[in-house]
């Protein structure tokens, strides 16, 4: 029956329970795969029972056990015989339950925050039966409606599981407003919220980057500030949207945009004094969370907390608009190796040799305890003694992480090449200057420690209301005109981030290949070629996806440029190399072709870098890139369906390169794989396919980095990206431009990175034209609006301010 799925209300909750409930099968686990329904059932019914475990502990370690006796500060004799040994027991330190009842009942503080936990446990327990509702709901969804088992759910890529979503639109209309869905309208009704998060860090709009003293330039952006953030963006009372896909209408309104950002900033405001008023309670919680979930961790593994992970801000700043979370997690964890190497090139000479004697001197006292304790067992019941061979041994283990590997090569800029290949996304600053050390900090903001991010966490609940209050508040005006300037009615969608439609013509970069393709003023264009690399990664991600003729003219061009480039190394007969470093580069990446291929271009760039100059050098790596992405073409027309990403840029293939044939080889084992009758011979294609695709977007990430570094140095004027003062962008920011030619310009490092530098101040000008809402046929915004003066009037984005302004921006 199409009964149950016929006009689903919420469909962006429904999208993304299908989405998180996919996302954690795998084939390796297909019996405990953490979004199955037992698993995910038994999953919450813990968390429930942790936080109870977490409560009733603390309580008991507070009011119910006599530490005097623990501490053996107090005599305890069981014996009738007082000659006999005094023998402690752990039970002679609890009290008795009417000492521990009375106890409690005369600490107000610990009832009231029993009460407040009381009250949230059961919130929690009323959210569970209702998330238990809805993966039922989402159960029944896979196998009646898209006939897919559980038991096969795991061997299911995301892309043949949207497929059948897409199918079963046209047979059980589940969305009523349009007929058809697209691979685009279901990312935009999952990810419609982190969309606009990821645009908004783009453009500089959310405080998380501050200048401090003795620490320079840092960023904060913790769970509980981003929480805060969707708090009064999205969901919590009074936000912008009114309900999970549509934005207020006054919001999208330019007559009264002083008063919303007024009422905006008292919001704020109040959030702010009640993250104050619950601070305690907050920090209380996450220092007993760390201390219960870290303590043993660090007993068994002291170094782990000396590991880096890829930081929130991390994940933010290089997520790509229309990306899903298992996206992002699987090509972060494929940068994380490189990732690690490259900072363990920059242990300090001197740190390496204070922590070598640190070590000595510990293991030289360790060993005498150990051999001791070897002796004579009793050595242990001597005061102090255990605890000081624990904090030996963790004191040592600690030591050794800061001692590098004595086979580790400094190779820098070939790593940070590598890191690029996955992460997609650098500033511009980074290249050429990998060995520095202010890349290495700069980097390591996007890479923490997994001790700093422990740290963050809990100074999290003092440093947010802090700001929200004196950050954020400045910044409403900002953030009113972002959500009505960036906000699009998509039919059958409801609203979305304009960003997010990846229209080069509307938010392209004209430094980022879409040089007369784009229409967009500076405050419209998406910084780091976000627009542009978001387009092809959602393009090689959903290869049966049927992009606008804007986006197919973009793809078109850069396949012709590919085809160009390509063909300029196979004259040059410079493509894939056999040399030293080729061969052992390729030996360790044997594992997988595809990650071979990137091994071969970066060697090959690295080798022949030093036979050529800087101009030379730059022009070889973009045509090995070329030829790399060029030899996909026979892999993808035989086993792919055609779409407008792989039409282009086909003819004249000429000679393979070697990367080619191993590709066209690999292809061939794939096919017959795929002719076997099993679920899993059937699905390996599909895992095989979906590896090259992601090799694929490296390679093109690293071929339009390169374009754009060809760019930046043939038009450096392109990179002043000041911010003007007036309320929507200022059409006339390219005049300016214009007029300014002639002066020295200072360059900007990058628009994630802003830093202060001095600027020739500039007049307000006309409002943003609004002509690409329209297009989308929601949002309009008539005539112009002149700003009123206000204590509001700030820089539209938050970035770089004219001279004499900077002290009203306190990052």
């Amino acid at each position: 029956s199409s009964a149950p799925w016929h006009h689903i209300e919420n469909l962006d909750l429904f999208f993304s329970r299908i989405s998180f409930r996919r996302a954690g099968c795998t084939p390796l686990s297909p019996g405990l795969s953490k979004n199955g329904f037992t698993c995910m059932l038994i999953g919450e019914i813990f968390e429930l029972m942790q936080f109870i475990f977490v409560v009733a502990f603390t309580t008991f370690l507070i009011s119910c056990v006599d530490y005097d006796i623990l501490f053996a500060n107090k005599a305890v004799n069981h014996s009738q015989h007082p000659s006999e040994p005094i023998k402690v027991t752990l039970p002679d330190a609890f009290l008795p339950p009417n000492v521990c009842s009375a106890r409690i009942q005369a600490n107000s503080f610990l009832i009231c925050i029993l009460v407040i936990a009381g009250v949230f446990w059961i919130h929690r327990l009323v959210k569970f039966i209702y998330n238990i509702c809805c993966y039922w709901e989402i159960h029944s969804f896979y196998i009646n409606a898209l006939k897919i088992p559980m038991s096969t759910l795991p061997y299911y890529t995301w892309q043949e599981v949207q497929a059948r979503i897409v199918q079963i639109q046209k047979e059980h209309q589940i969305c009523i407003h349009k007929k058809e869905l697209t691979e685009l309208d279901i990312y935009h009704r999952i990810l419609r919220f982190k969309n606009y998060m990821v645009a908004m860090v783009n453009k500089s709009l959310l405080p998380i980057r501050f200048r401090l003293p003795l620490l320079g330039d840092t960023v904060f952006y913790t769970r509980g500030l981003k929480y805060n953030f969707e708090l009064i963006f999205f969901w919590g009372p009074g936000s912008l949207f009114e309900n999970e896909w549509s934005l207020k209408a006054e919001y999208k309104r330019a007559g009264n945009r002083l008063e919303l950002a007024e009422k905006l900033s008292t919001r704020i405001l109040l959030i702010g004094i009640a993250n104050f008023l619950l601070c305690p309670l907050i920090l209380i919680w996450q220092i007993l969370y760390a201390f219960f979930s870290y303590t043993e961790i660090l007993k068994r593994e002291p170094g782990s907390l000396g590991a880096r992970c890829w930081s929130l801000y991390g994940r933010c700043y290089l997520r790509h608009f229309n990306e899903l979370d298992h996206e992002l997690h699987s090509r972060l964890s494929k940068g994380y190796k490189p990732a690690s190497k490259y900072m363990n090139c920059f242990i300090s000479p001197l740190l390496t040799i204070v922590a070598k004697n640190v070590a000595f001197f510990a293991g030289s006292i360790l060993a005498v305890l150990i051999a001791l304790t070897i002796y004579d067992e009793d050595v242990l019941a001597v005061e102090h003694v255990l605890t000081t061979v624990t904090l030996l041994g963790v004191g040592i283990t600690v030591c050794r992480s800061f001692i590098p590997d004595q086979h580790l090569v400094f190779c820098p800029e070939q790593l940070l090449r590598v890191i690029l290949a996955h992460i997609h996304y650098m500033p511009d600053h980074w290249q050429g200057n990998a060995h520095r050390y202010e890349t290495r900090d700069e980097f390591a903001q996007l890479f923490q420690y997994k001790a700093v991010f422990i740290l963050e966490e809990l100074l999290s609940p003092i440093i947010t209301p802090l700001i929200l209050i004196i950050c954020l508040r400045p910044k409403s005006l900002d953030i009113v005109d972002f959500f009505r300037n960036f906000t699009v009615e998509v039919v059958g969608v409801g609203d979305t981030c304009s960003f997010a439609q990846m229209d080069v013509r509307q938010h392209g970069h004209p430094a980022w290949m879409s040089a007369g393709k784009t229409e967009a003023s500076i405050y419209q264009q998406a910084e780091d070629g976000k627009t542009e690399l978001s387009l092809m990664h959602f393009a090689i991600t959903n290869p049966k996806w049927q992009p606008p003729r804007e986006s197919t003219a973009f793809i078109g061009f850069l396949k012709e440029r590919v085809h160009r480039d390509s063909s300029v190394a196979l004259a040059q007969q410079a493509v894939l190399p056999e040399n030293a470093l080729f061969s052992s580069i390729q030996s360790l990446q044997s594992e997988s072709e595809p990650h071979s291929l990137i091994a071969n271009v970066i060697a090959g760039s690295s080798v022949l870098g030093f036979h050529m100059g800087r101009d030379g050098q730059a022009s070889r790596h973009l045509s090995e890139v070329a030829s790399a992405l060029r030899s996909f073409s026979p892999l993808q027309s035989a086993q792919q369906p055609p779409s407008s990403f792989q039409t282009a840029g086909r003819d004249g293939e000429g000679a393979q390169p070697r990367g080619a044939s191993a590709m066209t080889a690999s292809g061939a084992d794939a096919r017959t794989v795929s002719s076997g009758s099993s679920a899993w011979e059937g699905q390996l294609q599909s895992m095989i396919l979906s590896e090259y695709a992601s090799t694929e977007m490296s390679l093109h990430a690293l071929y339009m980095h390169e374009l754009h570094k060809q760019h930046a140095q043939l038009e450096p004027e392109r990179h002043t990206w000041h911010r003007r003062e007036s309320d929507e962008s200022g059409e006339s920011a390219h005049e300016e431009l214009d007029a300014q030619r002639g002066a020295p310009v200072p360059i900007p490092r990058s628009a994630s990175y802003p830093f202060s530098s001095p600027r020739q101040p500039a007049e307000e000008t006309a409002t943003l034209q609004t002509g690409f809402q329209r297009r989308y046929g929601g949002i309009t915004d008539p005539g112009t609006v002149h700003r009123a003066p206000s204590h509001f009037s700030r820089l539209p984005l938050g970035g770089w301010a004219e001279d004499g302004q900077s002290a009203r921006h306190p990052e």
